[in-house]
């Protein structure tokens, strides 16, 4: 008898504690929110992530609090929210790294797929190839024939060993059978004084990083890597309209959640972010950096997740490339 009142009295209990962990869900947010940027600021993740977080405490009618989680390439960041309370107060807004540094790295402290719940990807954004002004080159073609005829003499530049710039590069030169060396630096744009200059050749950069440069004849633009072409540089065809099929990089940004977030706050969340993606003045906003709003479902981002993952892991085991 007593056991049968003690399993009694442990099902209300969990039966109590389900309720009100539903409770909670439904009455989502009713607190301030807090929106990790694994990077120091500055950068697109840390403009996207504002952009976002503006937005959304206008939806939510809540505050949506920045916080920069700089280290290790976004580890730091990344890892925090893995182990934040399950409860959606504490999100991750992170790039490409997230699915490379596990590969990349000799030991990252989360699971890709088992610390987090993708919420949606949230923006897209193509790299640009650009090339040092001095090359006798106006197109991508011609840029692999002078690459290939000056083997081991050509070398790329990237703001670091690991960086979605660097395994483009890497993608670039396998691809093609050009022998180009690696040359990481701080920031980017130390390699473009070097590319202006020619003691180095090319890059696969951001476009924010590298617009203003290309619009001043500084550096030469010669395709972008996007699926499609980019609203920034429009009459640039893409690497694979250049000839290069499957050539697509997408410097993409998510928005995750730990793991065992409930599902509805994951729907709240979901339908917070459709709302501003589809916000005209987030399209502008965007622009700046070179960014366009995509928005998926939870579903198409846990696939993208996936498929970003295997690509750039097949690539860093190929290249042999560590840290």
């Amino acid at each position: 008898m007593l056991k049968l009142k003690r399993r009694t009295f442990l099902g209300a209990t969990a039966l109590a504690a389900t309720g009100g962990r539903t409770a909670r869900a439904q009455d989502f947010p009713d607190r301030p929110i807090r929106l990790v940027l694994p990077y120091a600021p500055g950068g697109a993740v840390d403009f996207v992530g504002r952009v976002f977080a503006q937005s959304l405490t206008e939806g939510l009618r809540q505050s949506v609090v920045t916080e920069n989680r700089a280290g290790a390439g976004g580890v730091v960041g990344a890892d925090f929210v893995a182990k934040a309370a399950p409860d959606g107060y504490t999100q991750l807004v992170i790039d490409p790294a997230l699915v490379i540094n596990p590969s990349l790295q000799a030991r990252v402290p989360y699971d890709v797929f088992r610390d987090f719940r993708p919420v949606s990807i949230l923006t897209s954004s193509p790299l640009v190839l650009v090339v040092s002004p001095d090359l006798p080159v106006r197109s991508v073609a011609e840029f692999v024939a002078l690459a290939k005829a000056n083997r081991s003499r050509y070398s790329y530049a990237s703001a670091g060993v690991g960086t979605t710039p660097h395994l483009a590069g890497e993608m670039f030169a396998m691809r093609t059978g050009c022998e180009a060396t690696h040359v990481p630096y701080r920031g980017i744009a130390a390699g473009f004084a070097d590319m202006m200059t020619g003691a180095v050749q090319f890059s696969f950069s951001s476009i924010a990083g590298a617009r203003s440069l290309v619009n001043d004849g500084k550096l030469r633009a010669l395709a972008t890597t996007g699926a499609r072409r980019s609203g920034a540089f429009p009459d640039l065809p893409t690497m694979q309209e250049a000839g290069m099929d499957g050539f697509v990089v997408d410097l993409w940004l998510a928005l995750l959640v730990p793991a065992g977030t409930p599902d509805a706050v994951v729907a709240r969340m979901h339908a917070a972010t459709m709302e501003v993606i589809r916000r005209p003045d987030t399209a502008a906003n965007l622009e700046r950096v070179g960014a366009e709003a995509r928005g998926t479902t939870v579903s198409e981002a846990a696939a993208i997740l996936r498929s970003e993952y295997d690509t750039w892991r097949k690539l860093i085991t190929d290249a042999k490339i560590s840290v």
